[in-house]
């Protein structure tokens, strides 16, 4: 059955990546047009398409329904449920905002930083908690699920450091250290 569930959104996810090269493409053109250079326009579509394409399917993994036992289950106990995860669960939770943590850096350089991705990823997973305890899914809504999820996000935003956007003027003085012109 999980094969099947993850077999499935592969094969959508598969279908569905012409799509997103037809978007990202479009919207390189835009900007391309509106006076971005080529490499700015690509960089910033790419990443706005992969953190979409890339997190989505995680998304609606955790929208699926699940055990109707556990509806309206809330577990606000750190690191309770992690113990009793099973190995696919936890690696699962770690890559569910892994593509956001590895993109939004990237684009976004006031999120360029681990503390600030793994808000961000705190953030949405609480998001998918409380949509997954009011919509009664049948899964537990659990604090070791937004942390897990925050993680994973973390360590992908260290990996894609080296790609993060350097603040302006990077490889000059700042204000403040360049002389100042005597008159």
């Amino acid at each position: 059955m999980i094969i099947d569930r993850y077999g499935g959104i592969g094969l959508v996810m598969l279908a569905l990546l012409p799509a997103a090269a037809v978007v990202a493409w479009a919207l390189a053109r835009v900007r391309r047009r509106a006076g971005s250079p080529t490499r700015s326009a690509w960089r910033v579509s790419l990443t706005e398409v992969g953190i979409v394409y890339g997190t989505a399917p995680w998304v609606w993994l955790t929208m699926e329904p699940g055990n109707p036992a556990e509806t309206g289950t809330v577990s606000l106990v750190p690191l309770r449920d992690v113990v009793t995860m099973p190995p696919y669960q936890v690696v699962g939770n770690l890559l569910v905002f892994a593509v956001l943590g590895l993109l939004i850096p990237v684009r976004f350089r006031a999120l360029a930083s681990v503390p600030r991705v793994m808000v961000v990823a705190a953030f949405c997973s609480l998001l998918i908690e409380v949509t997954q305890y009011v919509v009664q899914l049948g899964r537990v809504a659990s604090v070791d699920d937004i942390l897990l999820n925050s993680v994973g996000a973390g360590l992908a935003a260290l990996v894609s450091r080296p790609w993060w956007r350097r603040s302006r003027g990077a490889g000059t003085a700042s204000r403040r250290e360049q002389p100042r012109a005597i008159a």
